[in-house]
């Protein structure tokens, strides 16, 4: 499958050497579509609004374990097309409240990678 490239810092838009906007293929299309659907909060999506974490309804400002936020986050994965098996790792839970990790990865035709969150 493709997918629109995303800049990695900016998460814009990118352009490809002929000024066309640029498209990303498997494996890392597979990692970036994983990525943004973590980044999306529930209801934020025009044309789908079931996608998404809930983020303002069950995870910000709510003390809750790391274990309910892992089996969302991995659940969301799992919900893009091309992926078998996901699996969250928490890296860093800072006391300035930020959250850090990656989503482990298969693809079904059989690739494992990592994207960091």
């Amino acid at each position: 499958m493709q997918t629109l490239l995303l800049d990695r810092t900016t998460w814009d838009l990118v352009l490809d050497s002929g000024g066309n906007i640029a498209v990303a293929s498997d494996p890392y299309s597979i990692a970036q579509d994983i990525a943004s659907a973590i980044r999306v909060f529930l209801g934020e999506c025009w044309y789908d609004t079931g996608k998404g974490l809930p983020y303002r309804q069950h995870i910000l400002g709510r003390a809750q374990s790391i274990s309910i936020f892992r089996a969302q986050a991995e659940a969301t994965a799992l919900t893009v097309p091309g992926v078998a098996t996901a699996r969250c790792v928490i890296t860093a839970l800072g006391t300035d409240r930020r959250l850090g990790g990656a989503i482990l990865f298969t693809t079904t035709d059989g690739t494992t990678q990592s994207v960091g969150f």
